[in-house]
């Protein structure tokens, strides 16, 4: 199950992770986001271990998506040692966004 992620545990799982962190950044309002979840969900039973992969709310995180200048989502950011380094914009087939993974694990 993706981890939930917020303000108050941003840095603790996501800057300080010992593990490459996919970041999802999603709104309830947003289509394209409800159609992504469940390869989100998918994502996080399968790199269990692996990587870590959560959701951010933008509407309920404001700052952090202001500070990765997130301005279309939904917004995959994968990190590594806590710097940004893979972005996606947009929906994506699953197979997509697992390349990007498998290139940065």
């Amino acid at each position: 199950m993706a981890l939930e992620i917020s303000e108050s545990n941003f840095a603790k799982e996501v800057l300080e992770s010992d593990k490459p962190v996919l970041v999802d950044f999603w709104a309830p309002w947003c289509g394209p986001c409800k159609m992504l979840t469940p390869v989100i969900e998918e994502l996080a039973g399968e790199y269990e271990g692996k990587v870590k992969v959560g959701k951010l709310n933008t509407d309920e995180n404001i700052e952090i998506a202001s500070k990765f200048q997130i301005t279309s989502i939904p917004c995959l950011i994968l990190f590594k040692g806590g710097t940004p380094v893979q972005k996606i914009v947009g929906f994506r087939p699953k197979n997509d966004i697992k390349k990007i993974i498998e290139e940065n694990i």
